[in-house]
């Protein structure tokens, strides 16, 4: 347990917005088309994402992926397509690391991740399930 939260971590370290993991000890060790699509992906997404956090439309759940807090058709896509590339990514770590059976630490300890890297006033949902602004 304790080497998952690490090798997590590590990746983490390296995945800021959009960068790739490439240069951890613990990282994507091969850079398919789908994960850097992914990362991509999401580095394309990083300023709608944080503005609709700020403005409280979107949350980070305490699974490791961003949940829809309003209705409308434009947060439904972006968390639709932002939840598809960290699932890449998540899954990609631990099929790569030999951690398959650890997918739902990996997704908790990135989602222990995103809480601490919430700006002010963002949503966020803590371990016990409830919400609140950070």
């Amino acid at each position: 347990m304790k080497k998952i939260i690490i090798l997590v971590l590590a990746c983490l370290i390296t995945l800021s917005v959009g960068q790739a993991l490439a240069q951890s000890k613990y990282s994507i060790k091969e850079m398919t088309p789908e994960v850097q699509s992914a990362l991509e992906g999401r580095r394309d997404r990083y300023d709608a994402l944080s503005s609709l956090k700020s403005e409280g439309k979107i949350g980070e759940n305490n699974k490791g992926y961003v949940e829809a807090l309003s209705a409308t058709e434009e947060v439904k896509s972006i968390v639709t397509a932002e939840n598809i590339d960290r699932k890449v990514i998540y899954r990609t770590i631990a099929v790569q690391n030999g951690l398959t059976e650890a997918m739902g630490t990996i997704e908790k300890v990135f989602a222990q991740t995103q809480r601490e890297n919430a700006e002010a006033g963002e949503k966020i949902q803590l371990e016990d399930g409830s919400w609140v602004s950070k």
